[in-house]
């Protein structure tokens, strides 16, 4: 496959305000890898968007953070650079406002000097970036927008509704992933267009490959597996289907895969049930393999109604035979998933796929045009269209 970048994303710098470098790969962790083969890239750590509570979790991050803090910017890919910024997650208060946008504005402007950036373009994957969009000397700001984030259960809805509106306004372009988020965010800004998640093809492909093992920890579990990989947290996993599923398969295994940061009901007693954490992306071919039918668990809210899952494509890559309950974004992709209604036709639907379960080649191919790369082309499309070069 060609990765090389069209002209408009050549011998440039960028800024990418994403999630943590170290979380799972999204979306714009595979376009920033692949924009870096021939640009140099900032990705900004995670300034989170909600205040943190008194509970452990957010005690262990705000240590995490500031940890990452004292360390200075670091090359951790080719042409990629993390920066783990300070900044005060409180947005609905207006002098904390002022002290994020001049903290991060600081320590950013500094980073770039350090790496001699020009030619700036600014990636915002998360509307907390605006704090500082269009103050860092870019040349353009680009706001790829993947969810509802003003729909989180922890967002603090009003202040990210504020900042999501003063984003939409400076950005150059705005990119959605979903055909909700097309219709919700093209009145704010006229330059919004629709390109669809890609996929790491050649890399769950593999799954495929006579040489890809089976990891030993679910080789020989009982049949059927019903797998799940990515991140558990809440707006996201529907967590009653799932003990369904465990109690309706007791005599098979439920193969659970990701980083657990939500209550997960009874499933952890379950004796069917395998939260085995979270694994490397390497790694999740050779698992992959090892699944009987893939599952997307998420629930039906106004969260992923506005969803792409990515994991979905990640599946079909793999040849697995997919089920869903029925999200927009998963409809798109027609009669490659079995799209359930309810809990119940969840259930059917994943009797009807064990009738042809496991990697199959036809199921991969189906993906073989879906690359990020594929991607890529499209997005410098529509930048060469609307940027100020």
């Amino acid at each position: 496959m060609n990765d090389q970048q069209p002209p408009v994303f050549r011998g440039r710098s960028m800024i990418c305000f994403g999630h943590d470098w170290t979380g799972d790969p999204l979306s714009k962790t595979h376009l920033m890898r692949l924009l870096s083969k021939e640009n140099k890239i900032l990705w900004i750590n995670s300034i989170g968007y909600r205040t943190p509570t008194a509970s452990a979790r957010d005690f262990k991050r705000i240590v995490n953070k500031l940890k990452a803090f004292s360390e200075p910017v670091k090359e951790v890919e080719p042409n990629i650079f993390v920066l783990s910024p300070l900044a005060i997650p409180a947005y609905g208060l207006p002098f904390v406002k002022e002290v994020n946008r001049e903290l991060l504005k600081l320590q950013i402007k500094r980073a770039m000097r350090r790496l001699g950036f020009s030619r700036t373009i600014n990636w915002v994957f998360n509307p907390t970036g605006s704090v500082v969009a269009g103050s860092l000397g870019e040349e353009s700001i680009v706001y790829y927008c993947v969810d509802d984030f003003t729909a989180f259960h922890d967002a603090g809805t009003g202040a990210m509704v504020e900042m999501e509106k003063r984003l939409l306004r400076k950005a150059d372009l705005v990119v959605v992933s979903a055909a909700r988020l097309l219709k919700s965010k093209s009145p704010e800004n006229p330059n919004t267009v629709l390109i669809r998640h890609g996929v790491d093809y050649d890399h769950f492909r593999k799954t495929l490959l006579p040489e890809t093992v089976i990891p030993a920890e679910i080789k020989d579990l009982p049949k059927p597996v019903l797998g799940y990989f990515g991140l558990m947290a809440k707006d996201w996993i529907d967590v009653p289907l799932l003990e369904k599923l465990a109690r309706k398969y007791a005599h098979g295994s439920l193969v659970l895969i990701g980083h657990v940061n939500m209550d997960m009901g009874a499933l952890p007693t379950m004796p069917n049930v395998h939260l085995i954490g979270r694994k490397k992306f390497s790694e999740l071919p050779g698992y992959s393999k090892g699944f009987d039918v893939a599952l997307n668990v998420f629930p039906i809210n106004e969260v992923t109604k506005s969803a792409n899952p990515l994991k979905v494509r990640e599946y079909l890559a793999a040849g697995l035979p997919v089920v869903s309950p029925r999200i927009p974004e998963v409809e798109v992709l027609g009669d490659q998933v079995f799209v359930a209604d309810d809990h119940d036709d969840f259930l059917s639907k994943v009797e009807e796929a064990l009738k042809n379960p496991g990697p199959n080649d036809q199921r991969s191919l189906a993906m073989q045009d879906e690359s990020w790369a594929g991607r890529v082309r499209e997005l410098a499309r529509q930048f060469a269209r609307v940027a100020r070069i």
